[in-house]
């Protein structure tokens, strides 16, 4: 028996040029554009960023640790002369209803505006060195405590010197203040995600 009888046979028919496609019908589509150029590679970037962003923080610290000594030298420097005539202040707005009416403007500015400086670089410095911090409500009650903290050691251990609840209020504006003009943009530049 002949065993080449019982395979099929394979034979290739050549299809009708009808039917067969064009040579832009046969080419596979592509819906993707190609990329213009690669972006350069993000490995070379974060070790420099990290880097500024280590160096800013340092900076701020150190300008923080500056901020503090100069704030416990102005607060917690002993007055003895004025013992007599300081008291403390727990009624928001007489202490600045006093400075107001004081006969010299200049010391009524010198008072509130001092005041208001002394928490201007708090506002700043702090979202850069303490990330977790950012945002109004976080610096305004960070400020408020720090503050608290230093009129009633200032209160209560400083000959001459008595806790005054305005000062908190004027310290607390300036540190919005300087967190409003530059505190919030320093503390997205330096911590920036990405």
């Amino acid at each position: 028996m002949d065993r080449s009888a019982l395979r099929p046979r394979l034979t290739l028919r050549r299809r009708p040029a009808e039917d067969r496609p064009t040579a832009t019908e046969a080419r596979p589509k592509t819906t993707q554009a190609r990329p213009a150029a690669a972006p350069p590679p993000k490995g070379r970037r974060r070790p420099l960023r990290t880097l500024a962003r280590l160096a800013a923080m340092a900076c701020a610290f150190v300008c923080m640790v500056a901020f503090a000594a100069a704030l416990a030298r102005i607060t917690l420097e002993p007055s003895p002369a004025s013992a007599e005539l300081i008291h403390s202040n727990l009624r928001p707005g007489r202490s600045l209803r006093a400075y107001l009416d004081q006969p010299e403007l200049r010391d009524a500015v010198r008072q509130i505006g001092g005041n208001i400086l002394l928490g201007l670089p708090f506002g700043v410095l702090v979202p850069v060195v303490a990330p977790g911090t950012r945002g109004v409500t976080r610096v305004l009650l960070l400020t408020v405590i720090v503050m608290l903290l230093v009129e009633l050691a200032q209160g209560a251990l400083v000959t001459g010197r008595a806790f005054d609840i305005d000062d908190v209020i004027l310290n607390t504006t300036g540190a919005l203040i300087g967190y409003l003009l530059l505190g919030r943009r320093l503390g997205r530049a330096v911590h920036a995600r990405g």
